[in-house]
C-alpha cells in the first residue's frame, strides 16, 4: 500500500492452496467408526507463503510474492485469490500446486487431504532481480523448492526473517531472525547434532533454550525465535534467551499462526524495529490471530486484527484484541449463543468480575460493550475515567470469561447492539427494568435482556471515595 509509511516486503517461498470444508457431525458411519460430516460451507484461501504475503499486505504494506505457480486449476484459483492483494512473480513448477483440504466438524479438524506434488523447477531473472532489489525479504520455506532455487541470491543479501520447514533447506548464514516452531527446532537441533532421536520436544524451557542456541551457531544466523504456541516465543542470540510470553491464552484454531508470526516480525524488522520488539509484536499478533479463529477466520472483507476502537481515540493494540464480529460469526456458525454485557468498567472490581463470569456461563461467547473515554466523561463527569480506554480494554481482555471487547462512543450502546445483535444482553440487578432501554431493542431480533445478581456495595465510585478518604 503506497504511502502507508511501512517498508515494502518481498516474500520468497512456497505457496499452497488451502481449503476448509466445514460442517457438523452427530453420528458415526454405519460401515466404519468414523464421523459423518454434513457439509455446510466450502472455502478456499491462500496458504503457506501466500498466506504470509497476504497477512503482510493486510498490515498495510506493499508485498511481492515470489513463488511457484503453474497452469493447473489450483494455481489459477490461487492467482484469483491473490489478485489485488499482492504482486506475484511466478516460478515454474514441475507439477501441480500443492493443495491442503481440511474437513472440520463443529470447528475442529477431522481429517486433512493433501494433493499436488509440484516443486519449483528453477529461478527466473525477474525473481532474482526482485530479491536483489528488495528492501527486506521474508523466506517462507515449505520445502517445495522456492527458497532453494534462489539460495545463491538470498545468500548475497540475507533475509530479515526465515520461517523454516522440516522438508526445506537450512536458512542462509547471516539471516537476521529464524522462526521455527518448537517441534521444528527440536528436530533441526537433533539433525545438527547428528542425533537419531525420537524424543518428543516437550515443553522444557531449558531444552528449548539449549536447542535455540545450538541452531544460532549451527546456522550462523543472528538469532532464533522458537515459537511455543500459548507460551509465546523464546528468542536466543546464542546465550541468555529472552522469553516473550503470549498476552493471553487462547484455544482457537492455530492454523496459520506461524505465518502470522513470521509476517509480523518481518514487517516490523523491515520498518527498523529492534529484534526483541519485533518478536514481542509478532507474539501479540499471532495470539490475536488465533483468538479470532486463525486462518479459518479470514472471511472476505473481515480482518481478525481489526481495531475495535472509535477512530481517533487511543485504544488497545488491535493485534491483541479479537474482532467482535469475527468471534460472533464463528460462534453463530457453530449454532452457539452470543452474550453481551456493557459498562464503563473504569475500576474493575469483584462485582464486575462476578457479573461477567456469570454472563459468560449463559452462552458460548461474551462480548463486552465498553464506553469510550468521551462517553464515560459525559456520564460520570470530569476526572473520569480514571483508567484510559487502552488500559480498560487490556484488563477486560485478561479475563478468561471475556471473548472480545467492542467500544462505543455514544451515551448508550443501542447502536452497537443493533450492529452486533447478541442473543442475550446482560445487566447487573442494581438496574431496574426502566433502566434497560436496550430490552425493547433486543426484542427486534429475538434477543433477550436479563438481569444477573450483583455483589452489593461494590462500585467504582465507592472505591474512589475510599481512596480519596484514605489520602486525606
Amino acid at each position: 500500500m503506497a504511502g502507508s509509511g511501512k517498508s515494502p516486503l518481498v516474500v520468497v517461498g512456497d505457496a499452497l492452496l488451502d481449503r476448509d470444508l466445514t460442517g457438523t457431525a452427530d453420528r458415526l458411519a454405519p460401515d466404519a467408526p468414523v464421523p459423518v460430516v454434513t457439509e455446510h460451507t466450502r472455502r478456499a484461501r491462500p496458504g503457506g507463503a501466500a498466506l504470509a504475503a497476504c497477512l503482510a499486505a493486510r498490515d498495510g504494506r506493499e508485498v511481492t510474492l515470489v513463488t511457484g505457480v503453474g497452469d493447473d486449476p489450483a494455481s489459477e484459483e490461487l492467482r484469483r485469490l491473490l489478485g489485488g492483494r499482492v504482486k506475484v512473480i511466478g516460478l515454474p513448477l514441475t507439477g501441480g500446486l500443492a493443495e491442503k483440504t481440511r474437513v472440520l466438524a463443529q470447528g475442529r479438524p477431522v481429517v486433512r487431504l493433501d494433493r499436488g506434488d509440484g516443486r519449483v523447477r528453477e529461478a527466473t531473472d525477474e525473481a532474482r532481480e526482485a530479491v536483489r532489489s528488495a528492501p527486506a525479504v521474508l523466506v517462507s520455506d515449505y520445502g517445495r523448492g522456492a527458497a532453494d532455487a534462489l539460495r545463491d541470491v538470498l545468500a548475497e543479501r540475507p533475509p530479515v526473517v526465515w520461517d523454516p520447514h522440516p522438508r526445506g533447506g537450512p536458512p542462509v548464514p547471516g539471516t537476521r531472525l529464524v522462526t521455527p516452531a518448537r517441534s521444528e527446532a527440536h528436530a533441526f537441533a537433533a539433525t545438527a547434532a547428528d542425533q537419531n532421536t525420537t524424543e518428543a520436544p516437550g515443553s522444557d524451557l531449558r531444552a528449548a533454550a539449549r536447542e535455540a542456541a545450538a541452531l544460532v551457531r549451527h546456522w550462523r544466523v543472528a538469532c532464533v525465535a522458537v515459537t511455543m504456541g500459548a507460551r509465546g516465543a523464546l528468542l536466543s542470540y546464542g546465550e541468555h534467551p529472552l522469553l516473550v510470553p503470549a498476552p493471553a491464552a487462547h484455544h482457537g484454531d492455530p492454523c496459520g499462526a506461524g505465518d502470522r508470526f513470521a509476517a509480523t516480525a518481518a514487517g516490523l524488522l523491515a520498518d527498523g524495529t529492534l529484534v526483541g520488539e519485533a518478536v514481542e509484536g509478532a507474539v501479540a499478533a499471532a495470539t490475536g490471530f488465533v483468538a479470532a479463529g486463525g486462518a479459518g477466520g479470514l472471511a472476505d472483507g473481515a480482518s481478525p486484527e481489526a481495531d475495535p476502537r472509535p477512530s481517533g481515540e487511543e485504544g488497545a493494540d488491535p493485534h491483541t484484541d479479537p474482532d467482535p464480529h469475527t468471534v460472533i460469526a464463528r460462534v453463530r456458525a457453530a449454532g452457539g449463543i452470543v452474550v453481551a454485557a456493557g459498562g464503563c468498567f473504569d475500576l474493575l472490581h469483584a462485582g464486575h468480575v462476578g457479573l461477567l463470569q456469570a454472563a459468560r456461563r449463559i452462552g458460548d461467547c461474551l462480548v463486552v460493550c465498553l464506553n469510550s473515554d468521551a462517553s464515560v466523561r459525559r456520564r460520570k463527569g470530569e476526572g473520569r475515567p480514571v483508567n484510559p480506554l487502552a488500559d480498560r480494554v487490556r484488563v477486560l481482555r485478561a479475563l478468561a470469561c471475556v471473548d472480545a471487547v467492542a467500544v462505543f462512543d455514544e451515551d448508550t450502546p443501542e447502536q452497537l447492539l443493533a450492529d452486533l445483535r447478541p442473543d442475550v444482553w446482560v445487566k447487573g440487578s442494581d438496574y431496574t427494568g426502566a433502566d434497560l432501554p436496550e430490552a425493547a431493542l433486543l426484542q427486534e431480533w429475538g434477543g433477550q435482556a436479563v438481569l444477573l445478581p450483583y455483589l452489593a456495595g461494590r462500585s467504582s465510585t465507592t472505591l474512589l471515595d475510599r481512596a480519596a478518604a484514605g489520602a486525606r
